[in-house]
């Protein structure tokens, strides 16, 4: 069911190569499936091409942290905070300066 879920996902991704919702959600299936490599990709070509996605940011910076790489954790969670301040989208400001508060916490 998940690799179905992945080719359906990739079909879609073809068909629109800048739906970001699409980008994202193959990040997080390719995540699910622990092929991190290929989650950072996809997620790092969404912030390429769409870098107000700001949902993006959280999922990625989280990734960093399994990866235990947490300066780009934490660089992460800046620009999403920076991202979120901007648009503005308070809901995703709060999650990113918590999920950073607690990373420093943790380190």
């Amino acid at each position: 069911m998940k690799d179905n879920r992945l080719e359906l996902l990739l079909d879609m991704l073809k068909k629109d190569p800048e739906d970001s919702f699409v980008r994202y959600a193959i990040a997080k299936e390719y995540e699910s499936l622990s092929d991190y490599q290929a989650s950072l990709n996809h997620f790092l070509i969404l912030k390429m091409k769409d870098p107000n996605y700001v949902g993006m940011y959280y999922h990625l910076a989280k990734l960093y942290e399994k990866q235990e790489n947490l300066p780009l954790a934490i660089q992460t969670y800046d620009e999403g905070i920076a991202v979120a301040k901007k648009i503005p989208d308070f809901h995703a400001l709060s999650e990113l300066n918590s999920a950073r508060i607690n990373l420093e916490m943790e380190m």
